[in-house]
C-alpha cells in the first residue's frame, strides 16, 4: 500500500506548490519562497513519476522463442479479454495516479505564466529614442551649454540634451576634429558645425562608455572590451569586437553660438541587442 499512497502524495504536493506558486506571482512574487516552492512543485512531480513507474509498470523480464508472425487465435482471445477487462475492472489506483499526474502538470503550466511578468513592461520604442531633438541644446554634466567655440582642436567633451543630464542613452562625445583630417560621410556633410561632430558615448558592442580620445590617430577606445573607433571617419570601428560604428548626433549653431541638436539619433544608439530597428 506505501508504494501507492506514495506517488499520490507527492503529486498532491506538486499540485499545492503549483497553486501556490500562482498565488505568491499574483501578489507581487518573493524570490526566495518562489524557488522553495519550486523545488517542492517539480519535485513532487519527479517522485511522483518515479515511484508511480515503479508501481505500475511491469517489471518482469520475459523472453520468447521467435514464432510465426501471426498470432494463434488463443493470444488474440487473450489479448481481448485483457483489453476488455482494462475498461471494465479499471485500477482506481491508476486512474488516482492519472488524475493527479493531469492535475500537477496543468498547476505547473499555470504557474509557468507568470515568471513572464517579471520580465517587467514591455519597452516599446524606449530604446529607439532618446531626449534629443531639433533646436534642445547639447549641454555637459552639470547642464551648462556648450559654445562652439569652447574646444580647441583635438578636445573632447561629455554632453546631454539640456533638461535630461541625467538619461542614460543620451551621453554624447562632443569633439573638435582636425579639418585637415575629417572626412564627413556622404549625406553628412551637413551634420557637423564649425569643425564639431558629435558622436554617441556608448559603445556599439556592450554598452560600455567610449571616453578615451586619442587626438594623434583621431581614434576613439572603449576602455572594456578595446573596440576603438574613426573619428575621422565617421566613428567607424577598426579594432576589437564592436561591428557597429557609433551613431552620429546631427548638430548645429544656434543664434547664440550654441551647440545644438538638429534632430534625434537617426538611428537607435548602444549594441545591437538594445534595437537594431534603423528609423534612416
Amino acid at each position: 500500500m506505501r508504494d501507492t499512497k506514495a506517488p499520490q502524495l507527492a503529486l498532491i504536493i506538486a499540485i499545492v506548490a503549483g497553486i501556490a506558486l500562482l498565488v505568491v506571482y499574483a501578489a507581487g512574487g518573493q524570490p526566495q519562497l518562489e524557488g522553495l516552492l519550486w523545488f517542492y512543485a517539480l519535485g513532487g512531480v519527479a517522485v511522483a513519476l518515479l515511484v508511480g513507474a515503479a508501481r505500475f509498470l511491469p517489471h518482469d523480464e520475459v523472453e520468447e522463442e521467435r514464432h510465426p508472425l501471426p498470432s494463434p487465435d488463443e493470444e488474440l482471445a487473450r489479448l481481448d479479454q485483457d483489453f476488455r477487462r482494462g475498461f471494465d475492472n479499471p485500477d482506481p489506483q491508476r486512474r488516482t495516479f492519472l488524475r493527479l499526474l493531469g492535475g500537477a502538470f496543468t498547476a505547473l503550466g499555470a504557474a509557468l505564466f507568470f515568471p513572464i511578468r517579471s520580465l517587467g513592461p514591455s519597452p516599446g520604442d524606449d530604446l529607439a529614442t532618446t531626449p534629443f531633438a531639433e533646436g534642445v541644446r547639447l549641454v555637459t554634466v552639470d547642464g551648462q551649454p556648450v559654445k562652439a567655440d569652447q574646444l580647441k582642436v583635438g578636445e573632447v567633451i561629455t554632453t546631454f540634451p539640456e533638461g535630461h543630464t541625467n538619461a542614460a542613452d543620451a551621453p554624447t562625445l562632443l569633439i573638435r576634429y582636425d579639418e585637415e583630417r575629417f572626412i564627413p560621410l556622404p549625406g553628412r556633410e551637413d551634420w557637423v558645425a564649425e569643425g564639431l561632430v558629435a558622436y554617441s558615448k556608448i559603445c556599439t558592442h556592450a554598452a560600455c562608455a567610449v571616453g578615451l580620445y586619442q587626438n594623434t590617430s583621431g581614434f576613439l577606445l572603449c576602455p572594456c572590451h578595446q573596440s576603438t573607433f574613426d573619428v575621422n571617419n565617421g566613428a567607424k570601428p577598426n579594432f576589437g569586437p564592436a561591428t557597429r560604428a557609433l551613431p552620429q548626433l546631427p548638430i548645429g549653431i544656434d543664434d547664440e553660438g550654441y551647440v545644438i541638436a538638429l534632430s534625434d539619433y537617426p538611428e537607435p544608439v548602444g549594441p545591437g541587442y538594445w534595437d537594431r530597428t534603423s528609423r534612416l
